[in-house]
């Protein structure tokens, strides 16, 4: 395959993913991780794309990469799949923390009418749930503009005064060798504070971050127990996944 169909189906992934690693990328293209690195090189020198650390993202995010409405408007079909199976597993009386993670802010569409407590980071998430029938607790401390998310040291204190049955947290990325990761220390540790104050954790993941790691590694996959991801994550993966000891719904 030469550079000029490369750089075609290279743009088309992160044109409709965002984002793509060195491994996938050269698993689409059949060749090496060496030729993508160069491809990558030459396509950044040309004002297509950003690079990152291990792949490549498209420009557009590369400008505003954290803002809550570009990750919102991602692979909104797998999101909306895994958020239906996160909320079926909440009955009335289930408290929960939901974080800012633009998947698990797809759950409240379908916890509306449920008669639980939540406890969320998340302007989005308070914004959406006005009205309904779910008992809403907002974590207090900074503002994150961008991300419209409540992060830092007074969000993690109020978070650890709560317990609930159940954390549904997202990632940046999640690998069976290196656990979970994320763009920022402060997504990281809100997410560290759900989980450790949660019965049972679910991670809620689209099958394009299975097996990325992103900029901060924080935690080992057994920081959760259940995996939710998409019909297009791989058996393999899924295999590999539950082997490490996760449960996985897809």
């Amino acid at each position: 395959m030469n550079f000029q169909h490369r750089k075609r189906l290279i743009l088309q992934t992160l044109e409709q993913a965002g984002t793509a690693d060195v491994h996938e990328l050269a698993l689409l293209l059949q060749t090496s991780d060496m030729t993508v690195r160069r491809d990558l090189i030459e396509l950044a020198g040309q004002g297509l794309l950003y690079r990152t650390r291990g792949g490549a993202m498209r420009l557009d995010l590369a400008n505003n990469p954290v803002r809550f409405e570009n990750k919102v408007a991602q692979r909104v079909e797998q999101k909306t799949h895994i958020a239906r199976l996160a909320a079926d597993t909440l009955t009335d009386g289930d408290s929960v923390f939901l974080d800012c993670g633009s998947t698990v802010f797809q759950v409240c569409q379908f916890i509306r009418h449920k008669r639980i407590q939540v406890i969320t980071n998340s302007l989005p998430v308070v914004a959406e749930l006005i009205g309904s029938v779910v008992k809403v607790n907002l974590v207090g401390g900074e503002l994150d503009a961008g991300r419209q998310a409540v992060h830092g040291l007074m969000a993690d204190w109020h978070m650890r005064q709560y317990r609930a049955t159940r954390a549904f947290i997202g990632v940046d990325g999640v690998s069976v060798a290196n656990g979970l990761s994320a763009n920022s220390e402060y997504e990281a540790s809100t997410a560290l504070a759900m989980a450790q104050q949660a019965t049972h954790t679910y991670l809620l993941c689209d099958s394009s971050k299975l097996e990325k790691n992103s900029y901060f590694h924080f935690a080992p996959l057994s920081l959760v127990q259940t995996l939710i991801t998409d019909v297009e994550a791989p058996p393999a993966l899924i295999d590999a996944y539950q082997a490490a000891g996760l449960t996985v719904l897809v």
